[in-house]
């Protein structure tokens, strides 16, 4: 019956319908997903877990403070100090920012204002650096709700206004930081999806040997990412799904590595099933029915497991799992759906110059991996033993992945222009005071709270305080320290533990680098949590995929083990080859979601044929001859998943170079170590215990010499 189902959709009318359906769906679609990246969320505040303090600090100000103010900071610098005409300029240039859209009717504090606001004795901040070389301009942007989208501009307005003839210029605080973010994720709706097309491409090239086949993958990966983006917009924009610049990025990276993938897997299988049929649409019908239970199990794998990041407390994680289970289920149905159609309708001439003939040899037989086969045979325990214990050492690089989190600096792969200007103010000692500590407390103890942190080293003196209308109050003190360094968040946990101490004072710290104290605290949270749910959830699909319990159990150990490979190694790495300074908080719990939902994919593609010939040539010699056949298609997988999670180091962040790194690592290591090696291993070892509690193979025969070096042909 499935085999009817599978040629209802490739028959020779159908195979039609299917294609038109399909261009329809990608036109409509396709004028939604140019739209994606207009209702992409990428405001910091936005993706706070509400339980977080920093969160709570928000909500009790939401009267007070607009959650939608962009503290904003333009840097002066020249060699030798700063002349009387810079300081001159410096007015001017605040008096046409002030009268830019967007800045707030506080106006532009500039030096001069400071100056004279101090002579009065008012808390203002030093603008001018001691030594003369260094001075800023302060002032608020509010766009609002969606004001993160209009920093581009503003910012290219500030920059055309401030220049410093001799000197440099440079746009910081939150409204410069939020303008390079903008930059660092610019061309993510084009730049990185030609990028990774175009590696896909040279891969496709190289496996297939043909100057045609090549497109139809290329084709059906590129109208699942069209339709899939174009489903991810409507959703945000009207039911409320939260798309940021990240989830964008890694949406297209997975939909065309794992599109590919699918692709890669049933031609394979097309191709086989031709040389065993003269009819094309039988051939395809058989292909399918043999090669979808794997994509489908591949597909529920990577899909569950995105969806699992929907537990997370943190909103910027929680947002990615829907994002990219919406992609893999849309990659999926193309793959198994047009390209098939895509396929029939060419016919064999699209494998030219090495059509696959009717009745002709399976070169898989006697190639490489059937070579690999039998030399692990003749040691099966040996070479697990062994494999494992190199796996192991790996891990061992663990203890060196410092995810203890990143400066603004360092966070990026370049230097922006919000980090040569934070850098400046640190180098000549002038606080930035867009990075502010805000303190809620009951109004009767809140100058006891204000007093209480004053022994902080590296925090200013509290301001005023501010009365809210539900009998407490609040103040702000300033950071002397980058909003996102240890330093800044240690200063935080020191104000928590100061004020927890006013008794009856009720008292919540927030602010920018509250936020990202909380932001480690929930990753943190979120990794324990989600990480063993992946963990389940896997391991009952791969019970009901392969009706085994044993076998499963040893899937997974072996994928794990891969992951704490691939993360021990990329952590060496980042450290002594890229230079990074460490790792993001959320970095493990992502890595190991696409790590471990992707690693398995393709024990899946190799098991789902070990289980098919173990019923007509018992496990061991059904390994060697799965291994055979898929070897070589799971290998250009698996170099096309990590060539594709590799483009995301051309975005300039530091967190998408290491995921890119680590899951093309880990992937690699699966396909060319784990799934062709170790698991191979086992299977020969264990035999037909392998399916235990299952009797698929109850004679459990041992392989002869003979037999392990006899040809690997397989019979349908």
């Amino acid at each position: 019956m499935h085999r009817q189902i599978a040629g209802s959709l490739t028959g020779r009318v159908t195979k039609w319908i299917v294609l038109a359906a399909a261009l329809v769906l990608t036109g409509v679609m396709g004028g939604f997903s140019t739209q994606l990246t207009e209702v992409q969320d990428n405001e910091a505040s936005s993706w706070l877990p509400e339980s977080a303090e920093s969160t709570k600090v928000l909500e009790a100000l939401s009267e007070t403070v607009d959650p939608n103010d962009i503290p904003t900071l333009v840097v002066y610098h020249r060699e030798g100090g700063l002349t009387d005409d810079d300081l001159a300029a410096m007015e001017a240039d605040g008096e046409e920012i002030a009268a830019l859209d967007g800045v707030t009717d506080d106006g532009v504090l500039s030096p001069a204002a400071a100056e004279a606001a101090s002579a009065q004795g008012a808390p203002v901040p030093t603008l001018v650096s001691e030594d003369g070389e260094v001075a800023y301009l302060y002032f608020v942007l509010n766009f609002g709700a969606d004001g993160w989208n209009a920093i581009p501009d503003a910012a290219d307005e500030i920059r055309d206004i401030a220049v410093l003839d001799g000197g440099e210029v440079h746009l910081a605080g939150f409204g410069g930081q939020a303008a390079d973010s903008a930059e660092a994720f610019e061309g993510i709706d084009t730049d990185l999806i030609l990028i990774t097309l175009g590696v896909v491409v040279v891969i496709l090239l190289f496996t297939y040997r043909s100057p045609v086949l090549w497109l139809l993958p290329i084709v059906c990966a590129v109208v699942a990412n069209t339709i899939a983006t174009g489903l991810v917009y409507l959703l945000a924009k009207h039911a409320g799904l939260t798309v940021n610049g990240q989830s964008q990025a890694i949406l297209s990276i997975l939909v065309i590595g794992a599109g590919t993938d699918y692709a890669l897997l049933l031609v394979a299988r097309y191709r086989e099933e031709l040389r065993r049929h003269e009819d094309r649409h039988e051939a395809m019908a058989f292909a399918l029915h043999r090669a979808a239970p794997a994509i489908f199990a591949s597909a529920a794998t990577v899909a569950v497991g995105m969806l699992c990041l929907s537990f997370a407390e943190l909103n910027s994680t929680a947002g990615l799992g829907p994002v990219n289970a919406i992609g893999v289920a849309v990659t999926m149905l193309v793959m198994v759906t047009l390209l098939p159609a895509l396929l029939v309708i060419c016919g064999r001439w699209v494998f030219w110059p090495k059509r696959p003939a009717f009745r002709s040899a399976e070169p898989t037989s006697n190639g490489l991996w059937a070579r690999v086969g039998r030399a692990i045979s003749h040691r099966p325990r040996r070479v697990w033993v062994v494999t494992t214990g190199l796996l192991l050492i790996a891990c061992l690089g663990l203890f060196r992945l410092d995810t203890s989190g990143l400066s603004t600096e360092d966070s990026y792969t370049k230097e922006f222009d919000s980090i040569k200007g934070q850098r400046l103010l640190t180098e000549h000692d002038l606080s930035d005071n867009s990075n502010t500590l805000q303190v809620v407390a009951g109004a009767d103890q809140a100058a006891d709270v204000a007093a209480a942190l004053g022994g902080i080293d590296g925090l200013g003196e509290a301001g005023e305080v501010q009365p809210l209308s539900d009998g407490r109050a609040w103040f702000e003190a300033t950071i002397d320290a980058d909003i996102s360094s240890s330093t800044a968040t240690n200063i935080v946990e020191q104000a928590r533990e100061a004020v927890d101490d006013v008794e009856g004072a009720d008292a919540l710290v927030g602010g920018g680098s509250a936020f990202i104290l909380d932001t480690k605290i929930a990753s943190e949270r979120d990794s324990w949590v989600i990480m063993p749910l992946v963990l389940l959830v896997v391991l009952l699909i791969l019970i009901g995929l392969l009706r085994s319990l044993l076998a499963p159990l040893i899937l997974m150990a072996t994928v794990v083990l891969s992951f704490g490979a691939a993360l021990g190694i990329s952590a060496l790495l980042f450290e002594y080859v890229f230079g990074f300074a460490g790792s993001d908080p959320g970095f493990p719990l992502f890595a190991f979601v696409f790590l471990v939902a992707l690693g398995i994919d393709y024990n899946i593609f190799l098991m789902t044929r070990v289980r098919e010939e173990t019923a007509t040539y018992g496990t061991r010699r059904g390994s060697l001859i799965a291994l055979a056949s898929t070897g070589g298609v799971i290998t250009s997988a698996g170099i096309v998943l990590a060539a594709t999670f590799l483009v995301l180091g051309s975005l300039p962040l530091v967190f998408l170079a290491e995921l890119g790194v680590a899951v093309a690592l880990g992937v690699m290591l699966d396909t060319m170590i784990v799934r062709s090696v170790l698991v191979t291993a086992l299977n020969l070892d264990l035999g037909g215990k392998i399916w235990w509690p299952s009797k698929l193979d109850r004679a459990d025969a041992p392989l002869t010499d003979t037999e392990a070096e006899a040809p690997l042909e397989t019979v349908h």
